[in-house]
C-alpha cells in the first residue's frame, strides 16, 4: 500500500484506518512508526501527524512504555459514539435552516459524486454531504462536535461503504432530506436526516460480530 495523493498526513490516517478495519492492524497491537511508514511509504513527519490524528479520533491509544496501540473496535464504544449524530445533527440542520438555492445545488451535487463512490471516498463524500448540510448553523460548538463524532466513527463506517447497497441507500436518504428541503419542509428534512443517521447501525453492527465475537453485547 502506497500513499500517492497530496495530503500526505490525512491519507496516511486514511490508509491506517483500513488497516484497522480489515484487522491487519490488530486490535492492542503496539504501533511501529518505522515498519508502519516503510510499509505506506511516507516519512516520520507526516506519519505522526496521521497517527496523532487517529489518537484524537480513538482509533488509537498511548500505554505507558508501550507507545501508540490499536485500540479495539466494539460494539459498546460504536453505538455510545453512533447515537449522538441522530440527536445533534437534525438539530444543527434546524438551526441552518433551509438552504439557498446555490447551496442545495452544491449538497445535490456532492450527493451525486457519492452514487458512483465507494470505500474512502464514499465516506469522504458521504461526510463532506453532511457538513455542507449543516455548515450555515450559527452554533460553531455544536458543528465542532458533530465533526469529533464524524471522525470517530469513521474507522467503523469503512465497513459500511464497502458495499454498494449501502452507499445507494444512504444517497437515497440524502435525497429524501433534499426534497424536503426543495419543498421548504425544514421538519421533514430534519426528520429524514434523522432517519439517515440511524440506518447504518445494523450493518455495522453485523460486521463487528462477524469480525469478532463480542461477548455479552447485544
Amino acid at each position: 500500500m502506497q500513499i500517492e495523493r497530496a495530503n500526505i498526513s490525512a491519507d496516511a490516517a486514511n490508509a491506517i484506518r483500513d488497516l484497522i478495519a480489515n484487522g491487519q492492524l490488530r486490535e492492542g497491537e503496539r504501533v511501529n512508526e518505522v515498519h508502519l511508514a516503510e510499509r505506506l511509504g511516507v516519512s516520520r513527519t507526516p506519519l505522526r501527524e496521521a497517527l496523532n490524528r487517529l489518537a484524537a479520533e480513538g482509533a488509537l491509544i498511548v500505554k505507558p512504555k508501550r507507545g501508540m496501540v490499536v485500540r479495539p473496535l466494539s460494539l459498546e464504544e460504536f453505538d455510545q459514539v453512533y447515537a449522538i449524530r441522530p440527536l445533534v445533527e437534525p438539530e444543527a440542520l434546524r438551526f441552518a435552516g433551509v438552504p439557498d438555492a446555490a447551496r442545495l445545488r452544491r449538497i445535490e451535487a456532492i450527493n451525486t459524486k457519492l452514487k458512483g463512490a465507494k470505500g474512502e471516498a464514499a465516506i469522504a463524500l458521504d461526510d463532506e454531504w453532511h457538513m455542507a448540510l449543516i455548515e450555515a448553523c450559527p452554533n460553531k460548538v455544536l458543528l465542532d462536535i458533530i465533526a469529533n463524532m464524524i471522525e470517530r466513527t469513521r474507522r467503523y463506517e469503512l465497513a459500511l461503504m464497502r458495499e454498494a447497497t449501502n452507499v445507494a441507500t444512504a444517497t437515497g436518504e440524502h435525497e429524501a432530506v433534499m426534497a424536503a428541503l426543495r419543498a421548504g419542509d425544514l421538519d421533514a428534512a430534519c426528520a429524514a436526516l434523522k432517519q439517515n443517521l440511524t440506518t447504518g447501525r445494523a450493518p455495522i453492527v453485523k460486521w463487528l460480530r462477524e469480525r469478532t465475537p463480542l461477548k455479552g453485547q447485544q
